[in-house]
């Protein structure tokens, strides 16, 4: 009896006529660097902490403003089949501490890591694909690690060519050991190391039971003022080789994206609530915020310029959100907005709410892991 291969379409007499598309063979969001609704292509100083940059890649930091990230930085010419990248330059020459770190991440969703099989004798090895760029040559660190960084797996790859793209592949063993998320929480977090300290750094192609985000002795980008390092065509996939990157259409890698954040705003009168809040006394409207695609968890939301959005004229000074639905592990439906202002309002009449000629007002929904 014949085995059906699921990758390729086979003629009546059995020859391979095409491959086919896989469904979720990447499990990176967003890989190709093409969604950036937080900073729409702005340059973003990094502080202690965290800040996302391009859709679903993080930059965790221990120390804030050595490093400027940004997609598309530089002007740079991509590789072949891309059009965008995110691009980090160091601000000083930074001498790294034993605790510091500084690192690239993208957070894993538990549900897209479940057939994997990790923390079980069936654990399936995975390969981490890239393209790099650097100004810098070496050994070059990171790490994948767990929800709770019991268990790691510190990585090294090579850069031989200053300010070239490079391709780089990693394959990873899958672990039998740990405990590994398969919900809607973290299952696993990857990390690309830009300077990190002897105590978060291990020993490469080791699982170890110890939160590492990187391998021992890796070059250091911030130790160095000026220096660049540019990612795109991160993939993550089942298997020991590396196959082509999987594009996906623009509408679906964004919806991916909007399951973990997304924004009203950005147009000089845009709406917001749904466009039309109901008063509900002089000084409150309550208005549906309808999020495009069901939500990880129900969003935490902050506010940019909410002084520039008027209803009947009079500005609102704050928000506050209705969670409705906390005990739900998803969110499909809408989310209800009460806006705060001085007065003005009728009880039970409709009005806009919008943005006062002011493109840099927004509502930021988000369910980051």
């Amino acid at each position: 009896m014949s085995t059906l291969n699921v990758n390729k379409i086979a003629d009546a007499s059995g020859g391979v006529l095409a491959p086919i598309s896989s469904v979720m063979r990447n499990r990176i969001i967003n890989g190709a660097m093409v969604i950036d609704q937080r900073n729409a292509g702005a340059s973003v100083t990094v502080p202690s902490g965290n800040a996302f940059i391009t859709d679903r890649f993080q930059i965790l930091t221990s120390q804030a403003s050595k490093l400027t990230a940004q997609q598309n930085q530089g002007a740079i010419t991509p590789p072949v089949g891309f059009s965008n990248y995110l691009g980090m330059t160091s601000s000083s020459a930074y001498s790294v501490g034993a605790a510091d770190y500084f690192t690239l991440q993208q957070p894993v969703e538990g549900f897209n890591i479940a057939d994997l099989g990790w923390g079980t004798a069936n654990a399936k090895s995975v390969t981490l694909s890239f393209w790099v760029r650097s100004s810098l040559t070496g050994t070059f660190g990171g790490a994948l690690y767990n929800a709770d960084a019991s268990r790691s797996y510190p990585f090294t790859y090579t850069i031989t060519s200053a300010n070239t793209w490079e391709y780089e592949t990693i394959t990873i063993a899958g672990d039998t050991s740990g405990t590994w998320l398969t919900n809607n929480a973290v299952g696993m977090r990857i990390n690309w190391g830009l300077g990190v300290g002897s105590t978060p750094s291990g020993t490469a192609g080791a699982w170890a039971s110890a939160l590492y985000r990187s391998a021992t002795g890796a070059t250091s980008v911030v130790g160095t003022n000026g220096a660049t390092w540019y990612v795109t065509g991160v993939q993550l996939e089942v298997g020991t080789q590396a196959t082509s990157f999987e594009y996906r259409q623009y509408g679906t890698e964004l919806a991916l994206c909007q399951r973990y954040f997304w924004l009203q705003g950005g147009g000089v009168y845009c709406r917001f609530a749904g466009g039309i809040v109901i008063g509900r006394s002089s000084t409150v409207a309550v208005g549906m915020a309808m999020p495009p695609v069901p939500m990880r968890v129900f969003p935490t939301v902050t506010t940019t310029n909410l002084g520039n959005t008027n209803i009947n004229s009079t500005a609102v000074s704050s928000i506050s959100v209705y969670n409705e639905e906390a005990s739900t592990n998803i969110i499909i439906g809408p989310i209800r907005v009460s806006a705060i202002l001085s007065g003005g309002l009728t009880n039970g009449v409709g009005y806009e709410w919008e943005s006062n000629n002011n493109a840099t007002t927004r509502l930021s929904f988000s369910s980051e892991l």
